[in-house]
């Protein structure tokens, strides 16, 4: 028991840093609801959405790889480091290349027709390539600090920069507009440059934030050694590229939908509705919070226990709360999805000009559902994973992110023109679902681990059967959700307190 404990308490260690830098960075979607048109919106979802599948690529893997090898390579560590993140380093420096010389190619791709919009697009394009490349820098900075077992230092970074981004963004869109209303000290010379509700300032705050983390990380970055072990290189290089395609094949799982939407809708119509799917999934952030505070606290110990005795019985431990865990976040949030809405779109109506006007982001309601259980799946999945990683056949995760990738693909192709936004958050569920399923079941043939299956499915059925009478039978009324939010952590409580009590009574 105390094997569970210890990884609690790095789970929350390490994951109350992405909770709290995550919440900060939650301010700024009320934010840009309200100081950028819909249509802006859907232009930061679409950038984003493609800027996600360049990271996977610039990372290559190497984060997963780097905590395997300090395993297998404990006694050289600096020579693990170094060519982990000169691996990195060199990807991105080729790919910053590449795009400088393909600059207007990547322009018009992403105006998707919008010729007017040129000089915008030409600067967004310019900024992503300074956020992606500055991003990419950090991600070996960051993995050595959480290998290292240093949580505060990787608590403030990880803050400082989100913190940066909402200061930046406040300045910008509502710092110079009241400067400029009351007259201010320099607003005759902002007011020759600053264009109102425009999305570049997001892009902006978003770069400079990113070139600001770099200082942040240089002890770090300057612990690098240009020595490179070639033996080494070539076996961490066999083990990563395969999560490589496998993070690449995640990302296509999680953004593609928002690019795809932006391409095969309506030219009228697909900012604005990219946007509204982009800013209604935010409300299931808090079930993506955990999955990710998860995976940060799960991947370094999975690995540096994978020699005890018991892992096995450990892993499935930790799945069973997990599961539990999970299913409680996704009832609550649907519990409370009109109170968060309210919170992150505004309210359902409002006056304008003495008329009642609909608030449109409201009719994107129905995917949080979806997209909650989209996230359980994915975050079992994660859980799940640790038995190719440590058996080294991440072959398998290219397989099984590859089948969801397929998926995403090609059923967003057929659905999205006749379904809209809600035939990607079906398909973001049924793709996650099935990566889920497929590693349980290669997972029990190849590495066993004794999960508890029939326990585990029993809570994901009955927070299902929840969600639907909370949503959809009793159209999210606040009061009867939470009265069932409430019944459900009674049951679970009086199911687990014998096991709980062995937990917080034994070292």
């Amino acid at each position: 028991m105390s094997t569970a404990k210890k990884f609690a308490g790095q789970t929350a260690i390490y994951g109350l840093s992405t909770i709290i830098s995550r919440m900060i960075y939650f301010v700024l979607t009320p934010i840009y609801t309200r100081a950028l048109p819909v249509g802006g919106n859907g232009i930061f979802t679409a950038m984003y959405g493609n800027a996600s599948i360049v990271n996977a690529i610039l990372a290559f893997g190497m984060e997963t790889t780097y905590f395997r090898y300090l395993q297998k390579r404990a006694d050289n560590k600096q020579q693990v480091y170094n060519n982990a993140f000169g691996l990195v380093i060199a990807i991105s420096l080729v790919f910053l290349l590449f795009c400088l010389l393909f600059l207007d190619d990547i322009i018009n791709y992403m105006q998707a027709g919008v010729v007017k919009d040129h000089a915008d697009y030409a600067f967004y394009v310019k900024s992503f390539l300074v956020i992606l490349v500055a991003d990419a820098f950090c991600v070996m900075p960051f993995a050595k600090i959480r290998a290292d077992g240093r949580p505060l230092k990787y608590a403030f970074v990880k803050c400082s920069n989100i913190l940066f981004v909402v200061l930046f963004n406040l300045f910008f869109l509502f710092g110079i507009p009241f400067i400029l209303k009351h007259q201010l000290p320099g607003a005759n010379w902002m007011a020759g440059w600053y264009r109102p509700h425009w999305v570049g300032y997001v892009f902006l705050a978003n770069a400079t934030a990113s070139v600001f983390t770099i200082l942040l990380l240089l002890p770090e970055i300057l612990k690098l050694r240009l020595k490179f072990d070639g033996m080494m290189y070539k076996e961490m290089f066999l083990y990563s590229w395969p999560i490589l395609i496998a993070n690449i094949s995640f990302i296509i799982n999680e953004s593609l939908d928002k690019a795809m939407l932006k391409h095969m809708l309506p030219q009228a119509t697909s900012d604005r509705d990219v946007g509204i799917y982009g800013v209604c999934a935010k409300i299931a952030i808090f079930l993506s919070i955990f999955v990710q505070a998860f995976r940060l606290g799960a991947e370094p110990f999975f690995f540096s226990h994978a020699k005890n005795k018991n892992s096995g019985d450990t892993y499935a431990r930790i799945m069973n709360y997990f599961v539990i865990t999970v299913a409680v976040i996704t009832v609550a949030v649907v519990a409370n999805v009109d109170l968060l809405a309210v919170i992150i779109v505004g309210k359902q109506t409002k006056m304008v000009n003495h008329h009642l006007v609909y608030n449109i982001y409201w009719s994107g309601l129905g995917v949080v559902p979806l997209l909650l259980f989209g996230y359980l799946s994915l975050g079992i999945y994660m859980n799940l994973s640790v038995w190719y990683k440590l058996s080294d056949q991440t072959k398998y995760g290219l397989y099984i992110s590859g089948i969801g990738a397929i998926l995403t693909i090609v059923l967003n192709w057929i659905f999205i023109p006749k379904y809209n936004y809600m035939a990607s958050a079906w398909i973001s569920f049924i793709a996650y679902a099935t990566m889920m399923v497929l590693s349980y079941v290669w997972g029990q043939r190849n590495y066993p681990i004794p999960y508890n299956l029939k326990k585990n499915l029993i809570y994901i059925i009955i927070s299902a059967v929840i969600v639907y009478l909370s949503f959809y039978v009793f159209n999210h009324n606040i009061f009867i959700g939470n009265a069932l939010l409430m019944l459900f952590l009674t049951g679970a409580f009086f199911a687990e307190q014998k096991e709980l009590k062995a937990i917080f009574n034994k070292g």
